[in-house]
């Protein structure tokens, strides 16, 4: 039995962790192309 939920809990914290780095990534593409298109939007 613990060793069942100590499976269930690593793959809860490696699903936590995928969206981690997801959302990490997703800010750090997202943010400098939202600023980039601000600043083109500010000179067009």
């Amino acid at each position: 039995m613990l060793k069942f939920i100590d499976d269930l809990a690593g793959a809860i914290f490696d699903v936590f962790m995928l969206f981690c780095y997801f959302f990490a990534g997703v800010i750090m593409v997202g943010v400098p192309l939202f600023l980039l298109a601000k600043l083109f939007q500010l000179f067009l």
